[in-house]
C-alpha cells in the first residue's frame, strides 16, 4: 500500500494546521502525538513531513534531477540540530532500516545521530555512524529525556563526498521504486 490522498483534510497535531489527509496521515499524527504525549517530547522541537532532497544524474537523459524523501517526523535541539528521525513503514520493520539510515545521513542539517523506524507496533532505533541497532520494539522509542544521551554517545561525522555519493544511490533506489510502483510524486510534501 502507498501514501495517497483521501480528498479530506485533518488537523495536525504539532502545528494545528488542516493538512491533506493521506492513508498514512493519521498514523504519522499518532506517532507525533505519542512523541509528545507518552515521550515528553516539546512539540516545537519536532517537525512532521521533512524533506529530503538531493540530485541525481537521470540514466534516460543524464541530467541532474531532484528527487526526495519525506521523514515522517524529525526531533530536534534548541539550535536546530536534528536529533532524531523517526520514519513509518507499511511493512516489516527491519527491511526499511538501510533507507532509514541513508535518509538520516543525507537529512538538511545532519547527518543525524539516530533512525527510528516504525509500524507502529514494531520499532527499532538505530545509531546512525556505526549502524547498530540499539533498542527494538517500541519500548526502543527514547523519551526527550533519553535522547541527549543517545545523541551523545553515538555521534555522527559528516560524509565524505563519496560516501554521500553512495547514500544518495541509495535512497534515490527507494525513491525510484516508490515512484515507479506508486505515482509520480514520492515527495507528497
Amino acid at each position: 500500500m502507498h501514501e495517497v490522498s483521501l480528498g479530506q483534510t485533518i488537523r495536525d497535531y504539532l502545528t494545528g494546521e488542516h493538512i491533506d489527509k493521506t492513508t498514512y496521515e493519521d498514523l504519522r499524527q499518532a506517532l507525533a502525538q505519542m512523541l509528545v504525549e507518552e515521550r515528553g517530547y516539546p512539540s516545537a522541537a519536532l517537525r512532521s513531513k521533512v524533506a529530503v532532497r538531493f540530485p541525481v544524474v537521470a540514466a534516460s537523459s543524464g541530467e541532474a534531477e531532484e528527487y526526495c524523501r519525506t521523514v515522517d517526523v524529525a526531533a530536534y535541539a534548541d539550535d536546530g540540530t536534528p536529533l532524531l528521525i523517526l520514519l513509518f513503514c507499511p511493512g516489516q520493520v527491519n527491511t526499511y532500516r538501510r533507507e532509514s539510515l541513508a535518509a538520516a545521513r543525507l537529512f538538511p542539517g545532519g547527518p543525524v545521530p539516530l533512525a527510528l523506524v516504525t509500524d507502529t507496533r514494531e520499532a527499532i532505533l538505530v545509531g546512525v555512524q556505526e549502524d547498530v541497532v540499539l533498542g527494538e520494539g517500541m519500548r526502543a522509542v527514547p523519551s526527550w529525556n533519553e535522547l541527549a544521551a543517545l545523541v551523545a554517545a553515538h555521534p555522527v561525522h559528516p560524509l565524505s563526498p563519496e560516501r554521500e555519493e553512495g547514500e544518495r544511490r541509495i535512497l534515490h533506489t527507494y525513491s525510484e521504486f516508490i515512484k515507479t510502483c506508486c505515482d509520480a510524486s514520492v515527495c507528497m510534501l
